[in-house]
């Protein structure tokens, strides 16, 4: 809604102003009219009182348009106040120092792509010694991904500065139209999930927190004076221009979907202090050859651990409540390629829970898929290909599957009682995008398999103590944003787990959540 303030505007109409002696009783004087000079007008006196009028009025208007701005800006405070900020939730700055080297990025995607981007950075940070700024972690609606000079622009007008009211509008007035879809997206630092500063210590790298403003308007903020002639930009017109080598001899495959190779040692040696990149999304970005830089990058992803102290109390009561000792799996099946694929991905992961980790028979698992399945067709077994980066780091065998099982919460269904179905009986937790999964068909079959299959929506009440996080910088509740996160941290502590084949999500709690828990070593892809 617009406003329009108009100063009341004044006209002085000058005129001549005559004055007429009244009658005089006295004896008529000697002198004679043409001695007499007529009176002047006291201009002086009329422009004196006529500044003075317009400066009153002018101080009445600034007056009364100070008074309707505070008015339209705090119109909703007598309802809401909002949450103070905590000292130590607003971002650090390290002293600048004046030949420190910085380097900077430009996040876009979702949390995991987001997540990835922020392990190459700091791998690059490290390489190319200079102090990483660290730009906030977006969740919900995502930007996706756009040239650098897009990105750069829409991260800067996509921001909730002077959208401070907005968070203050009560329920049932109708909000304002510059606070459409202010609660669709938040962003928070990341040390609010992980814990950057032990990460940081560990491999040598200093980071600044960084809330995605403009890097010349932030740098300036925190007196870091550094000038675009300083400057070295990587400007990246898609989204797989630039692949960065950390040996001079090595060359990417002929066949290589980036387009550029950037050579590390060479990056290292230029003087500018600010080296700008777009995108460092990609698990391949960065091909390392060097033993030391692959151990390096394996601690950066080690250190990738969710750690925020209110979603591991939530995660551990849930794994408490599920008996701790339950399977886990991962189907993605809502967005994209996902939602394509979702049939052959929600059968293929069937086939690994009941075949691979439940341990029935090729035959006895394909007579139950034929028994429970709504297709007539007689299907042959899926191929299920062998995940090669993580037979490249076994793991200790895992003790079998009880043969029965006495769950500590109550199933949905009557446990399996023929001695070759009891396995079939463990507790199955589910993380999936699926809004309703009971009532999507895709999980059917899981629930006819599965008398103990769980969602995180199965458990509300353990979920109730997130209702209290606000994000301090938008005043934004944060537990529909962090849903995600514990899905993963839930699924992670499952005895055993099976993912979604080409999702980043899966892949980070396959690769690093669920053997972190476990005491595994993680696995690298890329």
């Amino acid at each position: 809604m617009a406003y329009t303030f108009q100063s009341p505007s004044v006209t002085l109409e000058k005129g001549a102003y005559r004055m007429r002696a009244p009658y005089s009783t006295r004896p008529g004087s000697s002198l004679s009219q043409s001695q007499m000079s007529p009176k002047r007008a006291p201009s002086h006196s009329q422009n004196r009182k006529l500044a003075i009028l317009i400066a009153v009025l002018a101080f009445a208007s600034a007056t009364c348009f100070f008074f309707a701005y505070h008015l339209f800006t705090t119109r909703f405070a007598p309802y809401a106040q909002p949450h103070p900020h905590p000292a130590d939730a607003l971002p650090k700055a390290i002293p600048p120092v004046s030949d420190t080297k910085y380097l900077s990025y430009y996040p876009h995607s979702g949390l995991h792509n987001q997540r990835i981007a922020l392990e190459n950075a700091i791998v690059l940070a490290q390489q190319l010694n200079r102090t990483l700024l660290v730009p906030f972690l977006r969740l919900g609606k995502p930007i996706r991904y756009v040239s650098f000079e897009k990105l750069q622009r829409f991260l800067a007008l996509g921001s909730k500065t002077g959208l401070e009211h907005c968070p203050l509008v009560p329920v049932g007035i109708p909000a304002p139209d510059e606070c459409s879809g202010y609660e669709e997206w938040t962003s928070i630092p990341w040390d609010h999930l992980v814990n950057l500063y032990a990460l940081g210590e560990k491999i040598g790298v200093k980071m600044i927190q960084w809330d995605g403003s403009p890097v010349a308007q932030y740098m300036k903020k925190y007196h870091i004076n550094i000038f675009e002639a300083d400057t070295l930009t990587l400007q990246d017109s898609g989204p797989y221009d630039f692949r960065f080598l950390n040996t001079l001899d090595d060359v990417s495959p002929t066949r290589d979907k980036y387009l550029y190779s950037i050579y590390i040692p060479k990056l290292a040696q230029v003087p500018e202090r600010l080296l700008q990149i777009g995108t460092l999304f990609g698990s391949s970005r960065l091909r390392l050859k060097q033993g030391v830089s692959k151990n390096m990058r394996r601690d950066v992803r080690t250190g990738m651990t969710f750690t925020n102290p209110h979603l591991s109390r939530v995660a551990d009561t849930i794994y408490e409540t599920l008996g701790a000792l339950y399977i886990g799996a991962h189907l993605r099946v809502g967005d994209g390629q996902f939602e394509q694929r979702s049939i052959d991905n929600a059968r293929t992961i069937w086939w690994k829970l009941v075949h691979l980790v439940c341990g029935l028979g090729l035959e006895e698992t394909l007579a139950l898929e034929q028994q429970l399945s709504p297709f007539d067709e007689d299907l042959d077994p899926p191929l299920i290909q062998p995940d090669v980066p993580s037979l490249r780091v076994p793991h200790p065998p895992l003790p079998p599957l009880p043969h029965t099982f006495k769950p500590k919460i109550r199933c949905r269904a009557p446990l399996h009682t023929s001695p070759s179905m009891q396995k079939l009986n463990a507790p199955l937790y589910i993380a999936t995008d699926s809004p309703n999964p009971v009532a999507d068909p895709l999980f059917s079959i899981y629930l006819q398999t599965f008398p103990c299959i769980f969602f995180l929506s199965d458990f509300p009440s353990r979920l109730t103590p997130l209702d209290a996080l606000i994000n301090p910088y938008d005043q934004v509740p944060l537990k529909g944003f962090l849903i995600p996160v514990l899905d993963a941290m839930v699924l992670a502590r499952a005895r055993e787990v099976v993912v979604t084949d080409g999702s980043t999500f899966g892949a980070f709690v396959k690769d690093v959540l669920w053997r972190r828990h476990r005491g595994f070593e993680i696995v690298q892809r890329g």
